[in-house]
């Protein structure tokens, strides 16, 4: 499959790529990167797990993100971190239509990206008011994603993950680590684009069935994933590969952080997945002008 993906790409249009969602029936630009911010509403997320405990915390960080330049909100509430605790459907769809009631009553205009990799809970999730699902598994833990997308028609965050939260990280085992993942994203993409599922936005999966060595492999070779032309997004905020190859914690890592995302950046990131809006919008500002000199 791969190889006739790459004979398919001339040099011509190497970088071109997809810069545009369909949302609700309006053109979204990206042909200069947006910004994502993270909700996470769980007890245990690795970096701001147990931080939203109530409506006025939700609503806090929302508006902080939204102020900062944040173009979409990402509402998680399952923790993916290697070795995670199960979450009930009920309870996770609790925790994402709750949250997401309360940001909408607020800011209306919000556009909310569900995190989950369960078809119901995006079904639900959707119904309720959310424009985007962003799927971790990349459709691989819930066979009936794909199907729900073609009838939900809303943009798809297609991740790259081998296995599940709890194993995942003894399964990084890699011919050619670029190679391979594209190889997975463009079988995928080419089963949801014969779904009418055309809006789809591509994760590498920076820390999912990655070493450390391997996550940092990714980013150098960043620029390849415009061989499938469909825009990238790039969630590297806080992970374990910046601070523990800086050897500090999470919450010290916001500089490596910003280092990283510059690079992304450079390479051709349409979405920067981040917990730190602000910073993520001052990294677009200073390479858009670097790129426009």
């Amino acid at each position: 499959m791969l190889k006739t993906e790459f004979l398919e790409v001339s040099q011509d249009n190497f970088f071109h790529k997809k810069n545009s969602l369909n949302i609700d029936g309006k053109l979204h630009s990206l042909s200069e990167p947006k910004v994502m911010g993270i909700l996470n509403i769980t007890p245990n997320s690795f970096y701001d797990g147990g931080k939203l405990r109530s409506d006025h915390d939700i609503l806090k960080l929302a508006e902080k993100h939204l102020k900062e330049g944040a173009y979409f909100l990402d509402v998680g509430g399952y923790s993916t971190k290697p070795g995670a605790d199960e979450v009930t459907i009920e309870e996770e769809t609790n925790r994402v239509c709750g949250a997401g009631e309360v940001i909408l009553k607020e800011f209306p205009n919000a556009i909310l990206s569900v995190d989950t990799f369960r078809s119901d809970v995006a079904e639900k999730a959707v119904s309720s008011g959310f424009k985007l699902v962003n799927d971790v598994s990349g459709g691989s833990l819930d066979e009936s994603m794909f199907n729900v997308l073609s009838k939900l028609k809303v943009p798809y965050i297609l991740m790259h993950m081998r296995g599940t939260p709890k194993n995942m990280q003894s399964l990084t085992d890699y011919d050619n680590l670029a190679r391979d993942i594209i190889s997975d994203l463009s079988i995928k993409v080419k089963k949801l684009t014969e779904l009418g599922v055309h809006d789809v936005i591509i994760d590498p999966g920076f820390g999912f069935s990655k070493t450390i060595d391997q996550n940092f492999e990714l980013l150098q070779s960043l620029d390849l994933f415009h061989l499938l032309e469909l825009p990238l997004l790039v969630g590297l905020s806080r992970k374990s590969s910046i601070y523990k190859t800086l050897e500090t914690d999470a919450e010290n890592a916001l500089n490596g952080t910003t280092v990283l995302n510059t690079i992304a950046l450079q390479k051709g990131a349409s979405i920067l997945r981040v917990h730190d809006v602000k910073e993520a919008v001052e990294a677009i500002k200073l390479t858009q002008k670097i790129k426009k000199a």
